[in-house]
């Protein structure tokens, strides 16, 4: 009988746990390190040596893979260290960082140290659903990492920790929405948060742009965080291209990346430039595209921007695609160099 008490406790224990398991249980204890391969990409447009494209010259790039299959849905990334390091996010709620290993020409071939965490809820708990776990944006300021998800519409701030350690065990702040959750779309929240250069017209304030959610004149919302409600703007929605991403040039030039997707085959990227001083409350945004590409190029999915500054001094832009844990697609990470006009 005590044999029969004994396996009917050990098996309401295990039930007890399966039963915990979800929000409450943590995906990662801290931060954990993972292997990664790269396959370098010498070319932008495939069987092409063609390397100046408008006012962009390509470096490099690579694709990159991990038999660790969390390491998937990587929807949004910041340069860290002057192009040394990267801290990006997943649409399953994880930090995911790491270096940029380069060559001797400085042309970026893959990845070092790369490592995931997760992200922390406000009672220090991993996101138990995918809609509260949708991380889309990101943008580092202030020593924080503004994070922005769809689903479960929001923006959180979460401390950076000293040096390149990841925010694991931090938990995140709210931040004010600038658009109700009746505006946004459940696929199509916002997915552009930048933070402007202080020594330009918005003086460093951050930005936000919605991927597909539209105003009452058919435009994309935009917000200027910093002054509330009065800081909405709209930005001109270009059929079929829906806004994936975003980021500062150092002049105060805000670029979107943008998407198109018409069904299998019929995918496209562009980068559009949108002028600083013309971002103001009220306001509707446009811009000339400084880049359009298509499966003739070397692109899939692509979610991430950012641009920084190399040691020469030279402005980098830096994209990354989303693989959405397919076979089909590729993690993908490429770099170009803004130059001057002929």
């Amino acid at each position: 009988m005590l044999h029969g008490m004994r396996r009917r406790w050990v098996a309401t224990a295990l039930l007890l746990a399966v039963a915990t398991l979800g929000s409450d249980t943590p995906l990662m204890a801290a931060a954990e390190t993972i292997e990664t391969s790269a396959r370098p990409i010498s070319q932008f447009r495939i069987g092409s040596a063609e390397r100046r494209f408008g006012n962009l010259e390509f470096v490099g790039g690579f694709s990159y893979r991990s038999s660790d299959r969390r390491l998937a849905g990587v929807s949004a990334f910041r340069m860290r260290d002057g192009g040394e390091r990267f801290l990006a996010v997943t649409d399953a709620g994880l930090w995911f960082a790491g270096a940029i290993r380069r060559d001797g020409e400085g042309r970026p071939v893959g990845l070092g140290d790369t490592r995931l965490a997760p992200m922390l809820d406000a009672n220090g708990r991993t996101y138990g659903r995918k809609s509260d776990a949708d991380a889309e944006g990101l943008a580092l300021a202030g020593g924080r990492a503004i994070v922005s998800f769809e689903g479960r519409h929001r923006i959180e701030s979460f401390a950076l920790p000293a040096g390149d350690a990841l925010p694991d065990s931090e938990r995140p702040r709210p931040v004010p929405m600038p658009l109700t959750r009746q505006e946004l779309r459940s696929n199509g929240g916002i997915e552009t948060i930048a933070v402007a250069p202080a020594a330009s017209p918005l003086k460093g304030a951050t930005v936000v742009v919605a991927e597909r959610s539209i105003d009452e004149n058919g435009n994309l919302y935009g917000a200027i965080l910093e002054r509330g409600a009065k800081g909405l703007f709209a930005v001109r929605r270009q059929l079929p291209w829906a806004v994936t991403d975003g980021a500062f040039l150092p002049d105060g030039d805000l670029v979107l990346l943008e998407r198109r997707y018409e069904g299998f085959g019929r995918i496209g990227m562009r980068l559009r430039r949108i002028a600083g001083g013309d971002i103001r409350p009220g306001a509707t945004v446009d811009g000339p595209v400084m880049l359009e590409a298509d499966l003739g190029d070397e692109i899939d999915n692509m979610e991430g921007l950012d641009i920084w500054r190399n040691g020469a001094g030279q402005t980098v832009l830096s994209l990354v695609s989303d693989d959405n844990g397919s076979l089909f697609q590729r993690n993908l990470y490429l770099e170009f160099r803004l130059v001057s006009p002929d």
